[in-house]
């Protein structure tokens, strides 16, 4: 049976002892790193003879938070699987670290089972999302007739609002850097989020993340 090597990257010395105990009771798993911030971690890994297969990842930390050590991973060790650990369940905190490269968002409070299925599942086949995650993310249909014919309903300005959609801005600053109207922006809003079939912004980057649209 292959042991998962495991980093932990968390700057509540408490909780990262105790997820690191928790993790090495189980044989099917190795901690081989438990570092309080990402600088240190990103440190670490430089110098490292052995490489974690899955992150556990906190996301506000000191010197180099999780969002930017997950970016880095995502550039220079993109075998890297990261789950987001974090006692937050903001829409915003949730498209960052999605956009950085995460494949899991785990909260803090989650039972164990949840944990080790959540690292299992990501090391086998590349992400795993909760009942939490999904309800914030509207499930996109993957069959590829009905995607094509989704996009073919998008305009141009569409396109163009939905890249902005991506962006940290709000609706009211996307629609001075369209240089339209808030209203025309909340037109583009609910014709997007239509055509689409997505509930939320969440959902709108999710879909465009997986269709080059960001």
């Amino acid at each position: 049976m292959k042991t998962i090597p495991i980093a932990i990257v968390d700057d509540h010395t408490l909780m990262s002892k105790a997820l690191e105990n928790m993790i090495m009771e189980n044989p099917q798993y190795s901690v081989i790193m438990n570092h309080p911030n990402g600088e240190d971690f990103i440190a670490a890994i430089e110098k490292a003879s052995e490489l974690p297969a899955v992150v556990l990842m906190d996301i506000n930390m000191p010197y180099k938070n999780g969002i930017e050590t997950t970016e880095w991973l995502t550039e220079h060790h993109p075998d890297i699987k990261v789950i987001a650990l974090t006692m937050e369940d903001d829409e915003k905190v949730l498209i960052k670290m999605l956009k950085a490269g995460a494949k899991g968002y785990l909260l803090k409070d989650m039972q164990p089972d949840i944990l080790f299925q959540a690292i299992d599942t990501v090391f086998d086949k590349g992400s795993f999302y909760t009942d939490f995650v999904a309800q914030k993310l509207l499930k996109v249909k993957t069959e590829d007739i009905k995607n094509a014919s989704l996009l073919s309903e998008l305009k141009g300005r569409e396109k163009e609002f939905i890249k902005w959609a991506c962006s940290e801005l709000t609706y009211k600053e996307i629609a001075d850097k369209m240089f339209l109207s808030p209203k025309t922006i909340d037109g583009y809003r609910d014709s997007v989020f239509l055509k689409l079939e997505v509930k939320n912004r969440v959902g709108l980057v999710l879909f465009a993340l997986k269709h080059d649209l960001s």
